[in-house]
């Protein structure tokens, strides 16, 4: 089995799988992205994934992002949407607003302001999720975890939308190790559901990986991050 094959094999499976889930869970599968996180991963595998009928894409490193992006895009393969799913560097803000079609991880003030500064200067509104910490560090800060706290959360959201240049599409969280992923899953799917009473265009919950998108699910996630299940757990050279 080539590469190609391997990939669409494992695309197809996670595919299965996860309509199984939003089955279990009185789910419609319509109402889930997924999103193949093909950090790591070279350019060609980005390309076998979309010939597999791959949409969205995800990548956490500015320059491996902005380099693949221009290697698919040379090789004529067009309409995948590309994530910023990683923390952003406030110094790389502006490089990361020209390839992202949306932002994942917002979680601080000052990135608020890099960002809608960059996608200001590229005249396009740029779509991003406000990242919430969930589980029993939710409700703490400056604790070195990525997220906004619970306590700032409004806060941040009110920045982002003072922002014309930004558009908030939602929220994005990460479970922590040691805790139950599925509790964790709910606590920010409760704030989601709370934003989405007075913004109704922050529709997208992006929550869940390889190892617990079953629980994401059933918190109600919009779009799953999963690497692992498709294309292995490190990169291969080809």
């Amino acid at each position: 089995m080539d590469r190609a094959e391997e990939l669409a094999h494992a695309w197809q499976s996670v595919c299965h799988d996860v309509a199984e889930s939003c089955r279990r869970h009185e789910r419609s599968p319509d109402g889930v992205t997924i999103i193949a996180v093909t950090k790591g991963f070279p350019a060609s595998d980005v390309i076998h994934l979309a010939n597999a009928g791959v949409t969205d894409v995800g990548e956490s490193r500015d320059q491996e992002a902005r380099a693949k992006r221009d290697q698919v895009l040379a090789a004529k393969v067009h309409g995948l949407t590309w994530h910023a799913i990683g923390q952003v560097q406030t110094n790389k803000a502006s490089h990361v607003a020209q390839w992202a079609d949306m932002v994942h991880s917002v979680d601080r003030a000052r990135l608020v302001l890099a960002l809608a500064a960059a996608a200001a200067q590229a005249q396009h509104p740029l779509p991003v999720l406000i990242q919430v910490r969930g589980g029993a560090h939710g409700t703490t800060a400056a604790d070195g975890r990525a997220g906004v706290a619970a306590e700032h959360f409004d806060d941040l959201v009110d920045m982002v939308l003072a922002q014309p240049a930004l558009a908030l599409r939602g929220l994005m969280t990460v479970a922590e190790i040691g805790e139950p992923a599925g509790a964790q899953f709910e606590d920010v799917a409760r704030l989601w559901r709370r934003l989405r009473l007075t913004h109704p265009g922050a529709d997208v919950f992006s929550a869940g990986m390889s190892g617990d998108f079953d629980a994401a699910i059933s918190a109600g996630a919009t779009h799953l991050r999963i690497g692992t299940a498709i294309l292995g757990s490190r990169m291969v050279a080809r």
